[in-house]
């Protein structure tokens, strides 16, 4: 009697390291923080009645805040160095060879199978060419523009001498304008971040559904599998 079972094989690939996958999570708690204290901060709540001295909670707002935002700013400086002492895939989302025609057909085929215009989708170790580009210039420079415009903000506070204010505020408002206007551009920043979020874990949970290869999972155990 003849097998009409067609075969069907997979393949594990150590694609994300330990310090990529603890970082990545980390930093994905600090944002979610950021959010939600930054909506706040932007758009405060109401007055409570009572005495001030009683009432805290916008003080312990702008400390989660602040503290989140320490923690992304530690946590990009340690991406940084592990680009450097990681492996190939530590490296893709801050150096990709945007002259090469190969990536750009590359890229193409992953915007068309993400608008279903594509029938089989290309399988990768580490992330895609479309994914590459979103997260090197939607996510790395999002972050730099955030650390940079939030320190710069946070230096106002802490005044003139502090090292935020040497490192950041003494040229970035200037640069700007004025304060409010980092303010403005600083919660636009928040906003594509959250959309960029938004569509990060669609792609993810879309990814791990229809290419036949973990992604969710990639991101905690390490190993990427083809089937």
């Amino acid at each position: 009697m003849s097998d009409n079972h067609a075969t069907h094989s997979e393949t594990s690939v150590y694609v994300y390291e330990a310090p990529i996958r603890m970082w990545h999570w980390i930093n994905a708690l600090a944002i979610t923080i950021l959010a939600i204290t930054g909506y706040f901060i932007g758009s405060p709540l109401p007055t409570m009645s009572g005495e001030a001295s009683d009432h805290f909670l916008m003080g312990y707002i702008r400390f989660a805040h602040f503290a989140a935002a320490y923690i992304v700013l530690i946590g990009f400086i340690f991406r940084l160095y592990w680009a450097l002492v990681g492996n190939k895939h530590a490296r893709e989302i801050f150096i990709h060879n945007i002259f090469c025609k190969s990536y750009w057909a590359e890229l193409w085929h992953e915007v068309r199978w993400y608008l279903f215009m594509e029938k089989e989708p290309k399988q990768y170790d580490g992330h895609n060419p479309l994914a590459i580009f979103a997260m090197h210039w939607l996510f790395v420079y999002g972050i730099i523009f955030m650390i940079v415009t939030g320190f710069a903000l946070y230096g106002e506070g802490t005044g003139a001498g502090s090292w935020s204010h040497t490192l950041f505020t003494s040229w970035v408002i200037p640069l700007f304008g004025q304060s409010m206007d980092v303010h403005t551009w600083h919660h636009f920043g928040m906003w594509i971040i959250i959309v960029f979020v938004m569509i990060h874990i669609y792609v993810a949970v879309r990814e791990d559904i229809m290419s036949r290869q973990s992604i969710i999972s990639s991101m905690i155990s390490g190993w990427r599998t083809l089937k």
